[in-house]
């Protein structure tokens, strides 16, 4: 399995040394030069978790880890999800359910991807005897699921953006209390696109990034898509599939989750729709509506992992509605950078047959948190809500609409409470986040002092 650049000018990888590389050398994404076909995806249907997962993700390894490797990382990665399904589904009304990927250890659907790559991680890193410097750029849960996939680790150093002041007080407590001496939780003055900017100045700075072994885990990262593909045929088989046709709704802004949802249609699960549900900050439903991608000001909102104007993994997504065309990305990524660029018409038609999209207001996602409390006494994050609101839009009789639930309430306690008037319960593992100190250092929006503070904290 070859791993190509969407940008066309760094090295062919295989599946291991793309996942420890993170960003191309070129400034691209790394994806597999071809999707495989699942075969008989009926058969996933009785499976446990871990064992599909080890069916949809093993022939994206090649030789990189035996089937008795990534069993053992899989298994591991699940062991400590709170429910027994790992990714339950939960009906709503008729046709339309829930999928909730919220029983991970930090109660965001990020776990299920990073929990994995933690464990890949490691089995790499014995064998090679490397140590690497992690860095993440978060808007909320990538950072603390990687803290808690990589903290005590002897051979990794983990430093997280987050933007300061824009993060649930749960989402930074998960970050800022590790007390693992392996781990550094900075939060940046500005916001997540701020954050994510400064990861790539990193990584393009090629001698540093040789100098202090930089490997990066966001949605950047091919293994991170790839272990969220696994939820879409878990889900759907057990809705008929491959039988029938199923739909999905996704709640997102950096684009990671909702492609994992194009690479299982690719795969051959029989996907109806793909919905990009989105918040006040809708610039990807802007961008299918009008063809148009401009960036704007982020503003903030009671649902912050989605306020991103700058969608990393949309990058992919054009790459494959272009044919494959690296020099017709690197001219839309250097548009970009000025601010923006226009679809061309035949991307956007090819991009139109896998997705539609919709938006909710801060009005409206509150709304539908007290809608779904009073119709189910089921109780939505609010990013969840902003999916389940553009989902009930797009609802077609006969066919099963499954909404992505990214994160437990309870890590959005205050925009919980201004909806229904209370204010979910951490679960019990989490019980004591709010009595330990936090350790977090503040860092100005700027690449020097970062390399600066990556440097003196690292150990060598």
């Amino acid at each position: 399995m070859r791993y190509i650049s969407t940008r066309g000018e760094a090295p062919v990888l295989n599946f291991e040394q793309a996942m420890l590389t993170g960003l191309a050398r070129d400034g691209g994404l790394y994806l597999p030069e071809t999707i495989p076909q699942l075969p008989d995806i009926a058969a996933l249907e009785s499976l446990p978790y871990a064992e599909a997962a080890l069916r949809v993700i093993k022939p994206f390894l090649g030789e990189s880890f035996s089937d008795a490797e990534l069993r053992q990382a899989l298994d591991a990665a699940y062991a400590h999800f709170g429910h027994v399904a790992r990714a339950p589904l939960r009906q709503l009304a008729p046709g339309h359910h829930l999928l909730e990927l919220f029983h991970g250890p930090t109660l965001a659907f990020k776990d299920f991807a990073m929990q994995l790559i933690g464990q890949l991680f490691q089995i790499a890193l014995k064998r090679s005897g490397q140590r690497i410097t992690i860095v993440g750029a978060t808007s909320g849960d990538t950072g603390s699921a990687a803290i808690e996939a990589f903290r005590g680790l002897d051979n990794v150093d983990v430093f997280i953006l987050f933007p300061h002041g824009r993060v649930s007080e749960v989402q930074r407590r998960q970050m800022t209390t590790p007390g693992d001496a392996n781990v550094h939780a900075l939060a940046l003055e500005g916001n997540f696109d701020d954050c994510q900017a400064r990861l790539k100045d990193l990584f393009n700075d090629h001698a540093f990034r040789d100098e202090v072994g930089l490997a990066g885990v966001n949605s950047i990262n091919w293994a991170r898509v790839l272990a969220q593909v696994v939820y879409y045929f878990t889900s759907a088989v057990s809705l008929g599939a491959p039988g029938r046709e199923v739909d999905f709704t996704v709640p997102t802004g950096n684009f990671g989750d909702i492609l994992a949802g194009l690479v299982a249609k690719r795969m051959g699960l029989p996907i109806g729709q793909l919905v990009i549900a989105t918040n006040q900050n809708d610039i990807l439903h802007r961008a299918l509506t009008t063809g148009e991608y401009r960036v704007g000001q982020v503003a903030p909102s009671i649902s912050p992992s989605m306020d991103i104007q700058v969608s990393s993994n949309f990058e992919r997504a054009l790459f494959w509605a272009h044919g494959s065309d690296a020099g017709a990305i690197r001219q839309i990524m250097d548009e970009l950078k000025a601010g923006g660029f226009t679809i061309s018409q035949g991307a956007l038609q090819a991009l139109h047959e896998d997705f539609t999209s919709g938006r909710a207001s801060e009005a409206e996602t509150l709304d539908m948190i007290r809608l779904i409390r009073d119709e189910t006494g089921e109780i939505l994050c609010p990013h969840s809500a902003v999916g389940v609101k553009v989902a009930r839009e797009h609802l077609r009789a006969g066919t099963p609409m499954i909404t992505l639930a990214t994160a437990h309430p309870a890590k959005f306690p205050d925009a919980v409470e201004q909806a229904v008037g209370l204010r979910p319960a951490l679960p019990p593992h989490m019980a004591g986040l709010f009595d330990r100190p936090e350790r977090q250092t503040r860092i100005e929006n700027d690449v020097d002092a970062l390399k600066s503070l990556i440097l003196e904290r690292r150990t060598a």
